[in-house]
């Protein structure tokens, strides 16, 4: 999503660095508020705890509150997990991963509507699951994402180092392993704690996803749609 940013080499890092500041103050502040105000059994810190302490620290109103805006974050964080999924459609059509049509933009924003629409549906699909389950499921196949884009990224940079990007992280192959490292450890961690329901979930989407890549290249074999051929990646990676 850097080609859609303005200047992103000066954007990008203010904007990463006060999203970390912000939610750590957002985290922290209600944690020790509640903490310090309110003596429960450690038990009674569940889901959905924080907006029952804000009743018994200053009454119903707040509680509303609390959950007024734990209803918003939701919004936000949805929006913005729609608009990645959604560029990585685009991103796929344009590479000729999948057919054409998958890259189509709208013409008054000039978003990758196909591509949000297509993850409206799958979100919608998978919506009558155990929420606990979904949550686990998205959390283990997140996971399998990242530490590929890590692979990914680390690879890119090694192999085309000289290579035109929006924005670039300011640091050598080797710094940018022990970066990748660091978040990996983690990501490890949930893969290998997850449930025998989160690895038959995560299994079959894996698997379709693959049976999906020969029906594309099936599909692109016989000309049933039309396909980006890349050459404008081909001739920015030669």
């Amino acid at each position: 999503m850097a080609g859609e940013v303005e200047n992103p080499k000066k954007t990008f890092p203010a904007a990463l660095f006060s999203a970390v500041i912000l939610t750590c103050l957002a985290y922290i502040i209600p944690l020790m508020a509640v903490t310090g105000a309110v003596s429960v059994d450690q038990h009674e810190w569940e889901s959905g705890f924080m907006a029952v302490a804000a009743q018994m620290i200053s009454g119903k109103w707040l509680k509303i509150w609390i959950e007024i805006g734990a209803v918003l974050s939701g919004i936000g964080l949805f929006e913005a997990q729609l608009s990645s999924c959604a560029y990585q459609v685009l991103g796929m059509a344009d590479l000729g991963i999948i057919p054409k049509f998958f890259g189509v933009r709208s013409k008054w924003f000039g978003t990758p509507w196909v591509g949000i629409l297509m993850s409206t549906l799958i979100t919608l699909s998978v919506s009558q699951m155990d929420f606990t389950n979904i949550v686990a499921s998205a959390n283990f196949i997140y996971s399998l994402g990242m530490l590929l884009e890590f692979a990914s990224f680390v690879w890119l940079r090694r192999k085309f180092p000289t290579l035109k990007r929006p924005y670039k992280v300011p640091l050598s192959v080797p710094g940018l392993v022990v970066m990748c490292l660091i978040p990996s450890a983690f990501l490890m961690v949930i893969v290998v704690v997850a449930t025998k329901i989160v690895f038959l979930v995560s299994g079959l989407m894996t698997l379709g996803a693959i049976l999906w890549y020969f029906l594309m290249n099936y599909c692109k074999s016989k000309k049933w749609f039309v396909f980006a051929n890349g050459d404008e990646i081909e001739e920015i990676l030669s």
